[in-house]
């Protein structure tokens, strides 16, 4: 592809000493890196200043409040088309994916721009029991959704998208901001016509983690967004129907 321009977009809240050990490691893939503040506090935001007076040449957004992962994105997102980047890889802050899978992503977006490159978690002995639950739940929703059985994983956050698409998604549509995000960006954009292809990534949960997913808050706020898409894939049924017949 020509002008295949990528860059790395990590959205940080209260993962400051995590996300300098992801930064200092993904470095050496020679990616331009975009880093969002997402209203964080004093700790995290003095990680964010060293990563940014380490290393000069990585972009900082900070946002004045909280906005959740959807509003960080979204700042990125905007970020990286101001400054001319094609492709966007979303990397978790946290550091629970394996990021040596950047440079194969990076190679199967540049192989397929037009697509959404997802990763798919590999779970080691690590990962809660109610995660993986919560992933299977998320799974068959949106088969169900979409018609179809391509989504392998809804929640994995480690993925490529192109970013004219993307763009045109978070600043023209309105969508959950928080924990339904991932999922809600995913179907969006598969039902405005971006392909996808799916991956693995393996997934480690540190056992001093800090996470920011509340389940009970959490789970019903994804609840909400699958009975939202539920509600516009019935208005969009004979759309979905024309495209599985003469796909």
């Amino acid at each position: 592809m020509e002008n295949f321009a990528p860059c790395i977009l990590i959205p940080v809240y209260r993962h400051g000493k995590a996300c300098v050990e992801v930064v200092e490691n993904i470095l050496q893939y020679n990616m331009p890196i975009i880093l969002v503040d997402d209203g964080n506090a004093e700790e995290t935001k003095a990680c964010l200043r060293q990563i940014k007076e380490n290393h000069p040449q990585i972009e900082l957004v900070t946002l004045a409040r909280n906005q959740g992962k959807g509003g960080a994105f979204k700042a990125g997102v905007i970020r990286a088309k101001e400054l001319g980047y094609s492709h966007i890889l979303q990397v978790d802050a946290d550091g629970q994916h394996d990021n040596t899978k950047i440079p194969f992503f990076a190679e199967k977006s540049r192989e397929n721009p037009k697509k959404m490159i997802c990763g798919y978690p590999e779970y080691d002995e690590s990962a809660p029991g109610h995660r993986k639950g919560g992933h299977k739940f998320a799974n068959t929703w949106c088969a169900i959704i979409t018609w179809s059985n391509k989504i392998i994983d809804a929640l994995c956050g480690f993925r490529m998208y192109p970013v004219e698409p993307t763009y045109r998604f978070v600043t023209k549509k309105a969508f959950d901001k928080r924990m339904g995000f991932d999922v809600e960006i995913l179907i969006q954009l598969m039902w405005a016509g971006v392909d996808v292809e799916f991956y693995p990534v393996k997934v480690t949960y540190p056992s001093d983690g800090i996470s920011n997913f509340h389940a009970f808050r959490d789970n019903v706020r994804i609840s909400w967004v699958f009975t939202r898409l539920c509600c516009k894939m019935i208005v969009m049924s004979p759309v979905l129907l024309w495209r599985k017949i003469f796909k």
